[in-house]
């Protein structure tokens, strides 16, 4: 079998499809899978480091607003169709999987003009408008979130399946997490991030609560602040002579997300759709500061559907304060039953066999 897998531009496009790769995979090793994406963007780097055959289209996305930029998108998408028809041609798959990102919209709806099993995967409460557009064209439609059936157009083509979530998640030694992380695990434990590039509200916010907190051996804090914020952020500590004790740490970036989220009793974090599988996956209680510039909102509504089913405490980025969130983790972390009514309610909403449930439709329709 010939698997063609396309999505790009950012992790929770990419991270979702390269699951998908290795389920396939560890099925049927004589499979071939090639992955399509652009040359510029993240999919570039993760993909041929898994060891996955990469191809690039010519695609860029389409301005909100008709302006210049917009000509050059629409002849970037006619070379992307060319460029799709022609990589299609080429490997001639039993199957394509889009996981979204504008650079599926060619490769996808290509496919289904040859007449290709096709398939796509949305990982938000509220879908991009690469997927809508293409829900119309495909034969099945798996989603994430129950909230975002109701955006779709054909509602016969939809399943829900959950997003997969890698393995390294759910496999981890929680005693030794621990001890790996310097972490007491019978003080409270918070980990704080705004994803893997950081979040400039949140890093402001944190400051007050760590600079409240500093002092105190009753809570233990990893702030992550994203690479790009991390200088500033030590600088205006050093500038106030606040000494980060063993209880505080402030680090750049976080390697050790598996084992942070697996023993943390609160997570402060955005709201990307791999982050909330993976809180789910795991059962965590969450404070969640969705970004407010993230295409289409979506980081609002997929934490809203966490709001809903009483797993998150939600606030809005324009309503995130220093004051505020101190009093709500204060209010959280002194309040053992609703942290773990809160990971209850998180655990609930996890489906660890979402990659599997996935490549079982994947197999049924090329049957």
């Amino acid at each position: 079998m010939k698997y063609l897998i396309t999505g790009g531009g950012t992790g929770g496009h990419i991270y979702p499809a390269l699951a998908i790769a290795w389920e396939i995979k560890n099925r049927d090793k004589d499979s071939r899978i090639l992955y399509v994406g652009t040359e510029k963007g993240l999919e570039s780097e993760l993909v041929p480091k898994e060891g996955f055959d990469f191809e690039t289209i010519r695609v860029m996305g389409m301005p909100r607003k008709i302006n210049k930029e917009s000509f050059k998108a629409f002849k970037e998408l006619i070379l992307g169709l060319l460029d799709s028809k022609k990589i299609i041609n080429e490997f001639n798959p039993d199957v394509v999987i889009g996981t979204g990102g504008y650079v599926c919209g060619p490769v996808v709806y290509m496919a289904t003009r040859k007449k290709i099993p096709t398939i796509i995967h949305e990982q938000n409460a509220y879908p991009g408008i690469t997927n809508k557009i293409l829900a119309r064209y495909v034969d099945k439609i798996l989603v994430t979130f129950e909230e975002s059936k109701k955006y779709f157009k054909y509602p016969n083509k939809v399943i829900i399946t959950g997003n997969p979530v890698r393995s390294s998640i759910i496999k981890v030694d929680k005693s030794q997490a621990y001890r790996d992380l310097g972490i007491h695990p019978n003080v409270p434990f918070i980990l704080s991030f705004g994803g893997s590039g950081g979040q400039k509200k949140l890093n402001d916010a944190m400051y007050y609560v760590i600079k409240k907190n500093i002092s105190k051996d009753n809570l233990q804090i990893i702030h992550v602040t994203g690479k790009r914020f991390y200088d500033e952020f030590i600088k205006k500590m050093k500038k106030e002579n606040l000494d980060a004790k063993e209880n505080i740490k402030i680090v750049p970036y976080f390697y050790d997300i598996p084992k942070g989220l697996n023993i943390a009793d609160l997570v402060i974090t955005s709201a990307g759709a791999i982050t909330l599988a993976e809180l789910s996956a795991v059962g965590v209680p969450s404070i969640l500061v969705p970004k407010g510039y993230t295409a289409e909102n979506h980081q609002e509504y997929n934490a809203k559907a966490f709001e809903k089913k009483g797993a998150a405490y939600l606030i809005l980025e324009k309503d995130l304060t220093g004051e505020g969130l101190n009093e709500v983790i204060n209010k959280l972390i002194m309040n053992s039953g609703k942290l773990n009514e809160m990971a209850n309610k998180s655990k609930s909403l996890g489906r660890l066999d979402a990659t599997e449930k996935i490549v079982n439709i994947i197999d049924k329709i090329t049957e």
